[in-house]
């Protein structure tokens, strides 16, 4: 359990890399899609958790741009999976004041998918509680050009207008993140040391913690521990 120190300082933001569901699978002898299945509930759980302690904002990689890499089976399962978690979303986090966005560029999933996006960002848009970030089919170098040419399009940009007005935090508002705060703790479970294209631009002053555990073995008291030790570090943005 956090301390009442860390309780009161929560980051802002954090994002987590949820890495090593097919590791876990394989080493418990069990399908690929079960170390999924295992993950997703885990994910719930935390964000259930997370909301609770009054977190504000949390960013979750579920699908990158290059998973689709991966073999069919695999895709297919994920897809699969997918859809069963969205409709259960839409009851586990019912009564719930978290509201849900999905980062990345959905278009490529089914229209069933889709729908389903649809209807969950709807139904929370209202919501003022803790928000969550679902990163699906996201990849932080397209999301920095898609977000180029969003301002190209928009004629009230600086891009259209003086470049020489273009703002750190003007470019931020064309982002997947708009009117969200930078992330400022960054987790990464699995024990690989990379960010793997995950929210580059808003992970600029992040502190990073690779966890040496496996997301679907991943708990609320690790998460704890996580937020422990970001307290007790030092930020200094550069500074003394």
């Amino acid at each position: 359990m956090l301390n009442s120190d860390a309780a009161k300082k929560l980051p802002l933001h954090v994002g987590i890399i949820m890495d090593g569901n097919r590791r876990w699978a394989k080493n418990q002898r069990l399908p690929v899609s079960s170390g999924h299945s295992r993950g997703a509930e885990v994910f719930k759980n935390l964000a259930l958790y997370c909301n609770k302690i009054g977190l504000k904002n949390l960013t979750v990689y579920a699908f990158s741009t290059e998973n689709w890499k991966r073999s069919a089976t695999e895709v297919s399962a994920l897809m699969f999976l997918f859809k069963k978690y969205l409709k259960s979303v839409m009851q586990d986090f019912k009564n719930e004041n978290i509201k849900l966005k999905f980062i990345g560029d959905v278009s490529k999933f089914s229209s069933d998918i889709q729908k389903l996006i649809n209807t969950i960002e709807t139904e929370t848009k209202s919501r003022t509680g803790m928000r969550l970030n679902i990163a699906m089919n996201y990849g932080s170098r397209a999301e920095i050009i898609n977000a180029i040419k969003n301002m190209q399009k928009d004629i009230d940009s600086p891009l259209n207008k003086n470049i020489c007005d273009l703002t750190e935090e003007k470019f931020g508002s064309y982002l997947y993140t708009e009117n969200q705060p930078d992330v400022d703790f960054l987790i990464r479970t699995g024990g690989e040391k990379r960010i793997s294209n995950f929210l580059l631009w808003q992970s600029a002053y992040a502190e990073l913690y690779f966890a040496d555990v496996l997301w679907p073995d991943f708990s609320e008291k690790i998460f704890d521990e996580a937020i422990q030790e970001y307290y007790n570090r030092n930020r200094r943005f550069g500074g003394e």
